[in-house]
């Protein structure tokens, strides 16, 4: 099962991922009147939950500096509602899908039914982004649902991630310094991308080392690779949950199903390599049985 999980997030997480990285995605928020990229950013994954301060954001997403959250929130909501921000996101990600993708919306009709059924029958107790983007699966156009319930699946296993590295003991900074020193996350940006300062990150740092978690130049020792597969491993057991609703063969057809469209996304030249969310490149097998 939690292969089978690991499985879903790989053939889901490039279809929600263009609205990260696609061109018309990420010009959203100046679209809009924001402020740059990251207001945009900002807006768009927390305005599921309606216009929230920076201090609720800053916990639900887990890995950026309060700082860089607080730059944008609760700013963005007096030049672009929530609603608003929604409604655009939606329409600029099924944009995206069907430019990467033109026979998305055909297959479409096969997918939103089983996929319906992994969302509805999830629990959304202690999953907020999960239970925040679940309530949007609503779309008469079947690629924008197709793309808000990929997104409702991340937020569910992204909702779980950050459980177990609570449980583990690690701060959003320390979990990215740990992420990248195992070489899952851009060593070279990820401090940037998530707003931590030299400071915060070099303490950061300090704290794994003392752990024995990675060494003096930030890479992980034995026992820090070791510490991310326990995480990873603790959040496929978490995210398994998601295929309950469906016997083993129907979840197998399903990934089957999916594969292809998120492997145009891969194929295209949209997403980078290697990228801030760890996805895997075109020719690293998705495994699945």
């Amino acid at each position: 099962m939690e292969l089978h999980a690991r499985s879903l997030w790989l053939v889901t997480e490039p279809l929600h991922a263009v609205c990260y990285f696609d061109e018309e995605c990420r010009d959203l928020g100046r679209a809009l009147g924001l402020k740059g990229f990251w207001m945009g950013y900002f807006a768009a994954r927390t305005a599921p939950l309606g216009a929230v301060e920076p201090a609720a954001a800053t916990a639900v997403l887990g890995v950026f500096a309060p700082g860089m959250v607080a730059r944008a929130l609760p700013a963005a909501w007096s030049i672009a509602g929530p609603a608003h921000v929604l409604e655009e996101r939606g329409t600029r990600a099924a944009h995206a899908l069907r430019r990467i993708a033109p026979d998305v919306e055909r297959k479409a009709a096969a997918l939103l039914p089983p996929l319906q059924g992994i969302v509805d029958d999830a629990p959304a107790t202690a999953r907020p982004l999960f239970a925040a983007n679940r309530a949007l699966c609503d779309h008469a156009d079947p690629v924008e649902r197709l793309w808000q319930l990929a997104t409702a699946l991340r937020e569910f296993r992204g909702d779980a991630h950050l459980c177990v590295l609570a449980e583990e003991g690690l701060d959003g900074c320390e979990a990215l310094v740990l992420a990248a020193g195992a070489g899952r996350v851009p060593r070279d940006t990820i401090r940037l991308d998530r707003g931590w300062s030299e400071e915060e990150w070099s303490a950061a740092t300090d704290r794994l080392r003392a752990r024995g978690l990675v060494d003096a130049q930030g890479a992980a020792t034995v026992r820090g690779r070791q510490e991310r597969d326990r995480i990873e491993r603790a959040t496929d057991r978490l995210a398994a949950r998601l295929l309950h609703a469906l016997p083993e063969a129907e979840t197998e057809a399903l990934l089957r199903s999916l594969e292809p469209v998120a492997r145009r996304v891969l194929a295209s030249d949209v997403l980078p390599f290697p990228n801030p969310i760890g996805l895997p490149h075109l020719d690293e097998p998705v495994a699945h049985t």
